[in-house]
Order: C-alpha cells, then sequence, then structure tokens
C-alpha cells in the first residue's frame, strides 16, 4: 500500500495546487536544483553518520516499507502448522527423530511444506537454533525465554538503527529546505535591479525548495520511517508466537497445547481462530497416520 499512498500525496498535494491556479512549471523548473541540494545534503549526512551495513539496512526496509504487508493470517496459521508438525515429531520420535530437519531445514520435509515460513529466515533460524540448544542442553524454559529474548533483541538492533536513521533524515528535511530557500534568496539578492518579474520568479523558485522539504519530511520520509517501524513490530510478534511454543515445550505441554500458547500471543485481526487450528492438526495427524 506504500506507493498508492505516495500517489494520493502527490495527487492531493499537486491536484488542490493546480486547482487553487498555481503554475506548476514554477515548481517544475526550480526542483531538480532544490532536490541536488536537499537530497545531495541529506545523503551525505545519512552516510557520516551511519556505518555501512545500517546504511544498505536503511535502503532496503525502505523499499521493503513500500509493499510488505507484514505477516498475514494465513503466515500465522502455516507456522502453527509448521510447529505442531515438528513438536509431533519430537514427541513421537525423540530428539534424533526432529534433529534432521532442524539441521537442513532447506531439506526437510516439514519446512518445505510451508514456504510462507521458509522464506523468513530469522524465524527458521530462531527455531532451529533454539531446538538444537534445548535438545544438546538441559535448559530450564525460564532459560529459553531468556535465550530467545535476547535472540529477538539482537535480530533487530540493527534495524531498528537503520529505522531511526531514516527518521532522523526525516527529521533533518525541513531543515534542508530551509538551506535551499536562503542560498535562492542570496541568489536573489543578485538581481535587484533585474524587475520585479525577475526578483519574482527568483523567490517563487527559492521557496520551492522549502516547500520540498517540509513535503518530503511529512509527506513521503517520515511515513516511510513510521511504516519501518511497523514493520520491524510486526517481525517481532511473529518472533514472539515462536518464542511462546518453544517455552511451553520446554515445559513439556503436548503439541496441541503448545500452539494454543502461540496463538494466543498472536493480534486478533491475524489470528486464526480455535476452529481453524484445530481442523489442520487435525489433517496433519490424518496424514501422518
Amino acid at each position: 500500500m506504500g506507493y498508492v499512498g505516495i500517489i494520493v500525496v502527490f495527487i492531493m498535494v499537486f491536484g488542490g495546487f493546480l486547482i487553487a491556479g498555481g503554475n506548476m512549471s514554477v515548481i517544475l523548473k526550480a526542483a531538480p536544483l532544490e532536490l541536488m541540494i536537499i537530497g545531495g545534503a541529506a545523503l551525505g549526512g545519512y552516510i557520516i553518520a551511519n556505518p555501512m551495513k545500517v546504511i544498505k539496512a536503511g535502503f532496503k526496509l525502505s523499499f521493503k516499507a513500500m509493499t510488505s504487508k507484514g505477516p498475514q493470517k494465513k503466515d500465522y496459521l502455516d507456522l502453527l502448522q509448521m510447529l505442531f508438525q515438528l513438536f509431533q515429531t519430537f514427541r513421537k520420535e525423540g530428539p534424533q527423530g526432529v534433529e534432521k530437519h532442524i539441521e537442513n531445514p532447506e531439506q526437510s520435509d516439514i519446512f518445505k511444506a510451508y514456504p510462507s515460513v521458509m522464506k523468513n529466515h530469522h524465524a527458521i533460524h530462531f527455531i532451529c537454533d533454539t531446538m538444537k540448544m534445548t535438545l544438546s542442553t538441559d535448559l530450564s524454559p525460564y532459560d529459553v525465554d531468556d535465550l530467545m529474548d535476547g535472540d529477538i533483541k539482537a535480530i533487530h538492533a540493527e534495524e531498528h538503527m537503520a529505522q531511526h536513521a531514516v527518521q532522523t533524515v526525516a527529521d533533518g528535511f525541513p531543515g534542508l529546505g530551509i538551506v535551499a530557500a536562503v542560498l535562492g534568496i542570496v541568489k536573489t539578492m543578485a538581481h535587484l535591479t533585474d524587475g520585479v518579474e525577475k526578483i519574482g520568479a527568483l523567490v517563487a523558485s527559492a521557496l520551492v525548495g522549502t516547500m520540498l522539504g517540509v513535503f518530503g519530511a511529512y509527506g513521503l520520509i517520515g511515513p516511510t520511517a513510521t511504516k519501518m517501524a511497523a514493520d520491524i513490530a510486526a517481525e517481532g510478534r511473529f518472533l514472539e508466537c515462536i518464542k511462546a511454543a518453544m517455552v511451553a515445550l520446554q515445559r513439556g505441554a503436548p503439541p496441541l497445547v503448545c500452539v494454543e500458547y502461540a496463538r494466543r500471543t498472536i493480534m486478533p485481526e491475524e489470528r486464526p481462530t480455535f476452529e481453524e487450528l484445530d481442523k489442520s492438526t487435525k489433517d496433519i495427524k490424518k496424514a501422518a497416520a
């Protein structure tokens, strides 16, 4: 929906300007140089302020924010089914039965059956690494809880840094727009003897810089940073769902109870119903019989 939002922003802002009798040629003529000043300064500041990994993550997450919907109900149902099947295998066949799946998830029939989960590399490593640890070491449920909490924080630490960096660019855009406008006024001062029309055109061009700075901050970059934060939070909730199931498993709960613990952590709009989960787990049992 991000691209739809961008289209709406442009249509409403510049459509309103045209309806009010504005002349787009003034903006179009001034915009390239003004954007060079504002955008170039913003990009330079972004590069100065952040290490390369954060710079790359910022661009990556910004583009992702335009298209990502976050985990949906179907994704969560696939996750719960996959966890149930994995836990059932562990219950029936023991550590050796599940070890082949968590050692090579790309070759596992269980993991490959749920491509929506497989494409989430964070989630796959989160599941497999935790199960490897719990199978090889005697950990209490509290230890597993702490271990997975720390992992969730580490997974999203760099993404939060990237989101903050993009938000900082948005916060600085209006100020850089003023810089561009002041430079335009400085240019205008050299033409005070050229007549009112010339001065008016130069002042209008200078004001375009202020407009673009504010427009870019509050109409484009700021909302993108907000969407990035929402995407990170959504990914975090997906991992929290996994954590709930894994901790329940470590407590000795049966597979169905484990995935029910996980289901209860999902937000209502995205949460599969108890009946949907019950039906899907019964189908898995029938297929395994």
